[in-house]
């Protein structure tokens, strides 16, 4: 039987799954450390504790008890989110889950009044940027540098919503 995908809020055990979800991933195809890991935890941290329900939202995609992705639309200030910790489970990739959890993150923050939409990636998701790229966002910087063990290129994009 065919169950449905829907999108959550984020709840409990939720942070937990995003960390090591994120952590082991990275690892596996981007061969990122443990301070990837760290750095997801500190965003997860950050916004738990300091979550404005009306501007900032999270959503997991399950199919039933498992969890195949999430993304996060986050305050900078009154006119800017930013868009953070977007994952899709390789399982899911392909299937529109992806295009599904940006347009809801999006369609949110537009709801919300807010002007644009900022975002960091590396230049190494291809997949992700170009769903972006088809999305609206244009790449506005790129700067190489040297994070979670390994050699990178930093680029920040956004959209005008």
């Amino acid at each position: 039987m065919h169950q449905t995908i829907t999108l959550n809020d984020l709840a409990i055990g939720d942070a937990g799954w995003i960390i090591g979800r994120h952590a082991l991933l990275y690892a596996a195809e981007e061969g990122y450390d443990a301070s990837f890991e760290a750095l997801v935890a500190e965003i997860l941290a950050a916004y738990i504790r300091t979550r404005d329900p009306a501007r900032e939202r999270a959503w997991i995609a399950r199919r039933g008890e498992e969890r195949l992705g999430c993304i996060f639309c986050v305050r900078v200030d009154d006119e800017v989110a930013k868009l953070r910790l977007f994952l899709v489970e390789p399982a899911a990739r392909g299937t529109g889950l992806g295009k599904r959890l940006l347009r809801e993150c999006l369609d949110w923050a537009r709801a919300r009044g807010y002007r644009r939409m900022v975002l960091w990636t590396h230049a190494s998701h291809h997949a992700a940027i170009a769903l972006y790229a088809a999305h609206g966002f244009c790449k506005i910087a790129e700067t190489a540098g040297h994070d979670f063990g390994q050699d990178v290129i930093d680029q920040t994009w956004e959209i005008t919503l």
